[in-house]
């Protein structure tokens, strides 16, 4: 079964585009498929961080004063 697409036009930086040429003959992939890769991987990583703030934002807060204080303990 084909994979569904959409189609979009993006703009590139000149020697941007010069080195995606390259990497798409180098690794035999479109440079289409080499950005919704690198997409893919960015917006993982906000999920990521997402994820850990989630983890994080009941966990107390700590004042600025208390983490010199701490510092200065150890």
């Amino acid at each position: 079964m084909a994979t569904m697409t959409k189609r979009t036009t993006v703009y590139f930086d000149p020697q941007l585009h010069k080195v995606l040429k390259a990497k798409s003959l180098e690794c035999e992939k479109s440079i289409s498929e080499i950005v919704d890769l690198a997409l893919r991987h960015e917006l993982l990583e906000d999920l990521e961080d997402i994820r850990d703030f989630e983890e994080r934002k009941n966990g107390g807060f700590i004042s600025y004063k208390e983490m010199l204080e701490r510092l200065n303990n150890e």
